[in-house]
């Protein structure tokens, strides 16, 4: 097939790019260019900026694509953007969503494609949903092949999922352990949470592409192992080859006295505190076969192997750190008021 990629070095995508290029697919990138030594070199690389429509035009003249894959499209403009570009031009049009799209707290917390998208926290979870409801009123009205994936939680080598961390991501929360001090965990830590290798988010991906069954359908992407958030943590200890000393705040809390651009209102009470469980049945119905065989302490391993290998990676984070810090104390020192 040829592809499209609107993106194609993420954590998500560029587990994807690899398994296409190593099937002989002509897979083109289109992108800024930022990771390029990481491309292989089979896969053909168009730089440019995507909102830069005239220059999109000119580098992709007039090609067409049996598949056109959005993965970094955040806004309804880009959406429509896309649909400019591309219309008539691809026969499948797959536009990556978020499982935070859906209702929180959901109904029901088995979680399939035909749960209500609602999520009153998270803008970004609202601003996907506005997405797939333009792209699927095009589908509707004018025929245009969208496939809606929503993938949860996708993680790499690059970076250990963990729920409560600062801008510069995980590395500081792998520190604290490592030095012997408590972690934040939010809630109680019982909470259950699917993650997902991004090379068995590949396959299932990768199954839908060309896929009669996929057009105009909705499909989410994940795992069928479900963990407690301290089990997650627990993991994650015993790669480091350390001891567990989990902390654990509410939520509401950690949301509240979190600095504004830590966002935990939306990745805390929008998202990651609200215990879910996947069915991806539909997802194995139009792709047989499929089954992610990572299990989380297995992927959590390569993790740590990779991080350590590569200090450019091991970003420390004082601010975060201090932050911790402030909340365990005020949490202590609140606990011995009540109880004079």
């Amino acid at each position: 097939m040829k592809i499209l990629f609107i993106g194609g070095t993420g954590t998500i995508s560029s587990a994807i790019t690899r398994q296409l290029a190593s099937s002989g697919h002509d897979l083109w990138l289109l992108n800024r260019g930022n990771r390029k030594d990481e491309v292989p070199e089979n896969v053909r690389q168009v730089f440019c900026d995507i909102n830069d429509e005239d220059k999109v035009l000119q580098l992709v003249g007039n090609e067409t694509f049996d598949a056109v894959c959005e993965f970094i499209g955040f806004l309804p403009s880009q959406v429509e953007r896309d649909i400019r570009l591309f219309k008539g031009r691809t026969r499948q049009y797959v536009y990556i969503s978020s499982a935070s799209a859906y209702n929180k707290p959901a109904a029901c917390h088995v979680i399939s494609e035909g749960t209500t998208l609602a999520n009153p926290y998270w803008e970004y979870s609202r601003n996907k949903i506005a997405c797939e409801e333009l792209l699927l009123k095009e589908y509707r009205k004018n025929g245009f092949p969208v496939t809606i994936v929503r993938p949860s939680h996708t993680y790499c080598e690059r970076g250990v999922p963990v729920s409560v961390h600062g801008l510069n991501g995980s590395w500081q929360v792998l520190k604290r352990m490592m030095e012997g001090k408590p972690v934040l965990i939010q809630g109680d830590g019982s909470s259950l949470w699917t993650l997902t290798w991004n090379e068995d988010f590949a396959k299932g991906f990768i199954g839908l592409l060309g896929n009669p069954k996929a057009v105009g359908e909705a499909f989410q992407i994940m795992s069928d192992e479900s963990l407690t958030w301290t089990q997650i943590y627990q993991c994650v200890a015993n790669a480091l080859g350390v001891e567990l000393h989990p902390y654990y705040v509410a939520s509401e809390f950690l949301a509240a006295v979190a600095p504004e651009a830590y966002d935990f209102t939306g990745n805390l009470l929008g998202d990651k505190s609200v215990t879910v469980v996947f069915d991806c049945q539909k997802l194995k119905r139009a792709v047989p076969g499929f089954q992610a065989t990572t299990r989380f302490d297995e992927g959590v391993r390569r993790c740590i192997a990779y991080l350590k290998e590569h200090p450019e990676l091991q970003t420390e984070d004082e601010e975060f750190d201090a932050w911790c810090d402030r909340v365990i104390e005020a949490q202590e020192r609140a606990r011995k008021l009540i109880l004079r």
